[in-house]
């Protein structure tokens, strides 16, 4: 289902009949991890789901490009320092939230598959070409 940055792959079954699969979800808070810190933090499943049900709903076997998952808070600061779309609170540092890409899918495509799911933030950043999506308040945006 993922792709890295740091060229890792992770493409796994994490959850079967309700209950989630404890190794894989820990190999999915590694692979979410802060690539520049090398800080791992336990994802919200919920974040998971998400990105899983938006997957699905595209019908692809192509994986995501997982651009950021988890954020140290030096991380963010940093980013924040470089571009104004960063949030000071930024659900990544709660580990909430992913900012993905598809080369097979638009980010309005992606967009619109995540907010099918009615389950949290949608964040459209077309310049970019990435879509993030977090298991906060259900809501959408241009960024």
């Amino acid at each position: 289902m993922f792709s890295g940055r740091t060229g890792e792959r992770l493409d796994m079954i994490y959850w079967i009949d309700g209950d989630y699969i404890k190794d894989a979800v820990k190999e999915i808070n590694y692979f979410m991890r802060d690539w520049r810190t090398d800080q791992v933090k336990s994802m919200d499943l919920r974040t998971i789901d998400i990105m899983a049900a938006s997957h699905n709903l595209l019908d692809i076997s192509e994986p995501y490009l997982m651009l950021s998952g988890y954020r140290s808070p030096q991380t963010n600061a940093m980013l924040r320092r470089r571009s104004r779309g960063v949030a000071k609170n930024s659900l990544h540092m709660r580990g909430q939230a992913a900012d993905l890409r598809l080369a097979s899918r638009s980010v309005t495509q992606m967009a619109n598959a995540a907010k099918a799911c009615h389950a949290g933030g949608v964040g459209k950043y077309r310049g970019s070409n990435f879509v993030h999506m977090d298991c906060g308040v259900v809501r959408s945006w241009n960024g």
